[in-house]
């Protein structure tokens, strides 16, 4: 049996979405490269859209055409997006067995991510996650982006928790970022665009290579210790 990273009870878990519980990689290029195109410039390099992938969509536009085109842009993809945006989306494993864990452990949970609110939403009901997490934040919601503390601020203030032992769940340097700018751990899955290496020296208070190992050393000791009803 393999040797499990083990770390203490969090008070509160703030998930990513995108590269964390949901892979969604392939419409989320496919509508990145027809809005590109459709303005005129080159086929953008879908690593380069990957890596990127976890900051504001405006960010990830920036590197593809001129900053002329950035609003543009981000309308045509806000605009075209729901209607593709479940082609090809997969439940990444292990997502929906270690939100249900948590919650059945009386971990509050919320989901926040750059993605627009109401498609995070929409991803979220389909997936299965609001059946266990009812706050879903997305990037239209607030005035703020990740890594922005006001917006993990905001998240906190929905759950009702306070940041102490407050944990975020995430895939990418921008998830690390936001937990540094809010004094929280960040512990990463390697499920994204990022190896365990990047993420650890990006500053991931831990990673693991996929949500069961993330499942057995965070999740699965919360189940043990809630007493029977």
């Amino acid at each position: 049996m393999p040797e499990y990273k083990k770390v203490a009870r969090p008070s509160a878990i703030l998930w990513d979405l995108d590269g964390t519980l949901i892979d969604q990689t392939a419409p989320i290029v496919r509508c990145y490269t027809e809005v590109i195109t459709s303005l005129g410039y080159p086929k953008p390099d879908c690593n380069i859209i990957k890596r990127s992938l976890g900051g504001p969509l405006s960010s990830t536009m920036q590197i593809f055409v001129d900053t002329k085109d950035v609003k543009i842009a981000c309308t045509s993809f806000r605009s075209n997006f729901p209607k593709i945006m479940f082609d090809g989306i997969i439940v990444i494993s292990g997502a929906i067995k270690c939100i249900e864990s948590a919650y059945k452990a009386r971990i509050p949970q919320a989901i926040f991510t750059n993605k627009d609110g109401n498609t995070a939403r929409e991803v979220s009901r389909f997936a299965g996650f609001s059946n266990y997490i009812p706050i879903c934040v997305g990037s239209s919601d607030t005035i703020w982006n990740k890594p922005n503390i006001k917006l993990t601020e905001h998240v906190l203030g929905l759950l009702k928790v306070s940041k102490k032992d407050t944990i975020i769940i995430g895939d990418s340097p921008t998830d690390i970022d936001v937990a540094k700018k809010a004094g929280l751990n960040c512990y990463c899955v390697a499920t994204g665009a990022h190896s365990e290496i990047e993420l650890n020296d990006a500053g991931a208070v831990t990673t693991f290579d996929n949500l069961s190992s993330l499942y057995e050393s965070l999740i699965r000791p919360l189940i043990c210790s809630v007493e029977p009803n």
